[in-house]
């Protein structure tokens, strides 16, 4: 847990979660790590496995997943390839196109870009950051000046990407509903709708605000339309152990799925263990079969 990128207390608070969850259970002897450089040398050499809750940058661009297959010891979520395909917004964007699997319409902009290249409201985000930092959206031109510099201040900020020519992402925006779906070795769990007050679910909805709300879904048709479509998305990535798929639902019913998470939060307000427990799992339970689900690349 920890970490170097921008979501390293998010982080910390999951770790921390997991590793009082595991040892609860009294049959793991659970060692938090926080990792404050891009290197395992804060981990014990004996370990059977590895519960990544590292957000963004080393942790879910393949970077640790990297060093542990190295080391021949498994861990929780998917591997090096899948990683950091799911860790960059755009080539996800791209594999999602590439495999049938609806998508926001997209595109690029660069520091220079003077107006969205999309009609409005649009979505501006960096390619490669998590819990919507540096994301906004766009509704009016004179807002457009605003969020690109917000998105490319984040990169700047941000040890996941080094570029000297670095883009960010402009996607059009779903009006509708959100909803995101936790898939656990190829199976989804229920799905979650996310209510945000305003509309808006940002890093303040998600992680410091008790006003947001999170019903399950219990549509019976748009439900397992949803958890069909979340499966394509994470076999068409390549994903294994746990992701979240995050959607966009328009008035019509028309699904989007909006990005891949490869090493989803467990805080008090994440989405992941609350999928798993209306399954009948308690939060520890959660942990507990995700941690099962450990492996390396072979």
């Amino acid at each position: 847990m920890g970490g170097r990128s921008s979501e390293r207390e998010v982080s910390l608070k999951s770790g921390t979660n997991v590793a009082e969850a595991l040892k609860s259970l009294g049959k793991y002897d659970v060692v938090p790590v926080d990792v404050k450089d891009d290197t395992l040398d804060a981990m014990p050499k004996d370990v059977d496995a590895a519960y990544i809750a590292l957000h963004g940058g080393w942790g879910e661009n393949g970077g640790v997943q990297a060093a542990l297959n190295a080391l021949k010891i498994p861990y929780t979520g998917p591997g090096v390839l899948a990683s950091q395909i799911a860790m960059n917004k755009v080539k996800t964007k791209m594999v999602l196109e590439m495999k049938n699997v609806p998508t926001a319409k997209w595109c690029l902009a660069n520091p220079d870009t003077e107006k969205s290249p999309l009609p409005l409201p649009v979505v501006v985000k960096p390619p490669c950051d998590g819990s919507s930092v540096g994301i906004s959206k766009v509704s009016s031109e004179d807002d457009w000046t605003n969020s690109r510099d917000l998105a490319f201040s984040a990169i700047k900020q941000s040890a996941n990407l080094k570029s000297n020519n670095p883009t960010v992402l402009v996607e059009e925006f779903i009006p509708g509903r959100e909803f995101t779906v936790a898939v656990v070795d190829g199976e989804a769990w229920p799905v979650v709708e996310i209510v945000a007050k305003g509309g808006w679910y940002g890093y303040e909805e998600k992680y410091n605000s008790d006003e947001t709300k999170y019903p399950f879904l219990e549509d019976g048709d748009l439900a397992p339309k949803m958890q069909k479509i979340a499966v394509d998305a994470y076999r068409a990535v390549g994903c294994r152990g746990v992701t979240r798929v995050d959607f966009r639902v328009s008035p019509l019913g028309r699904c989007y799925v909006l990005e891949l998470n490869t090493s989803p939060g467990f805080t008090s307000h994440s989405l992941v263990p609350k999928s798993g427990m209306r399954t009948g799992l308690t939060f520890a339970g959660v942990c507990d079969r995700i941690l099962q689900s450990a492996d390396y690349d072979r």
